[in-house]
C-alpha cells in the first residue's frame, strides 16, 4: 500500500470517527419522553410512607411516576398527581399541566369520585356490605361521564399521538384475613374485591370510547393482595391510617411501574 493510500485510510478512520462521537453525542442528548402524571393517591405515592416531592399532595420518589424516569434517562416529568384528588381535581388543577409538548400521560382516577377508601374504613367500624353493592351498582351513572370528560380533555391536551395511559386499581383483599383486615369480614372483602372488579370494567370501556389506553392492574396485583406472603399493598396501619390499603414501595415498582409503556 502506498503512502498517499494509507494517509487517504486514516483521514477516512478519522471522519467515520468523528461521526460516530457525534451521533452517540446525539443519541445520548435526544430528548425522551414529556410525561405528565396526572391523578390520585395511587399515583401520588400514598402507601410508600416518603413524601419529600410533596407533603401536602403526598409525592413519592417511590411512586410509579418518579420511578419511571429513573428507568427512562431523559423524560422530563411534571408530577402532579395529589393524594385525594377526585375527576373535577384533575379537570381543575391538573390538567394544565398536559400541553402540545406531552407525549406521555398516566393516571389513576375515579376512586375518590365513588368514596372507596371511605368505604373501606367503614368496613373496620360496621358492617359496609350495603354500601358497597349499592356503589357497585350505581357505578356508571356516577363516574362514566366525569371519566369521559376527563380522559377526552387530556387527550385534546396532549400532543398529537401522544401516548396517555388510564391505570387501574388491584383488587385489595385475599381470601384471606389477618390484623391487616381488623373489622373487615370475608364477605366484605369479597364484594370490596368486587367493587375494584366493576370499576376497572366501567374505566376501561370508558377509556377505550375516548380512545386512550386502559391498563387494568388487577391481574398485575394478584398474588400480592393484603395478608399475602409478599403483599404489594398496605392493609389497616393504626398508627398512620392514611397509608392503609395503598400500594407500598412494592406495589408502585413492581405492580404498577411494568404497565407504562416505554415512550420517547
Amino acid at each position: 500500500m502506498s503512502a498517499f493510500s494509507l494517509l487517504r485510510l486514516v483521514r477516512l478512520g478519522a471522519v467515520l470517527l468523528v461521526l460516530a462521537t457525534c451521533a452517540a453525542a446525539y443519541a445520548a442528548a435526544a430528548p425522551g419522553a414529556g410525561y405528565v402524571a396526572l391523578g390520585d393517591s395511587y399515583s401520588s405515592g400514598v402507601g410508600t410512607n416518603s413524601y419529600t416531592l410533596s407533603s401536602t399532595c403526598k409525592r413519592s420518589v417511590y411512586a410509579y411516576p418518579y420511578l419511571y424516569t429513573q428507568t427512562h434517562p431523559g423524560t422530563s416529568l411534571s408530577f402532579v398527581a395529589c393524594s385525594g384528588a377526585k375527576t373535577s381535581d384533575v379537570l381543575a388543577t391538573q390538567i394544565q399541566a398536559v400541553t402540545s409538548t406531552t407525549t406521555l400521560v398516566t393516571m389513576t382516577i375515579g376512586g375518590n369520585d365513588i368514596g372507596f377508601a371511605d368505604l373501606i374504613y367503614r368496613c373496620t367500624l360496621s358492617d359496609c356490605s350495603a354500601a358497597l353493592d349499592s356503589t357497585r351498582a350505581n357505578l356508571e351513572p356516577r363516574l362514566g361521564a366525569a371519566l369521559d370528560n376527563v380522559y377526552t380533555s387530556v387527550k385534546s391536551r396532549a400532543a398529537t399521538g401522544a401516548t396517555v395511559v388510564v391505570l387501574g386499581y388491584p383488587r385489595v383483599f385475599s381470601s384471606a384475613g389477618c390484623f391487616g383486615t381488623f373489622g373487615i369480614s370475608s364477605t366484605e372483602r369479597t364484594k370490596a374485591n368486587a367493587l375494584a372488579d366493576a370499576l376497572d370494567q366501567v374505566s376501561a370501556t370508558h377509556a377505550f370510547a375516548a380512545g386512550v389506553t386502559y391498563k387494568s392492574a388487577v391481574g398485575r396485583f394478584i398474588g400480592h393482595a393484603v395478608c399475602s406472603s409478599s403483599s404489594w399493598l398496605n392493609g389497616l396501619n393504626l398508627l398512620n391510617t392514611g397509608e392503609s390499603y395503598h400500594p407500598n414501595r412494592a406495589g408502585h415498582s413492581s405492580g404498577y411501574l411494568p404497565l407504562i409503556p416505554a415512550v420517547g
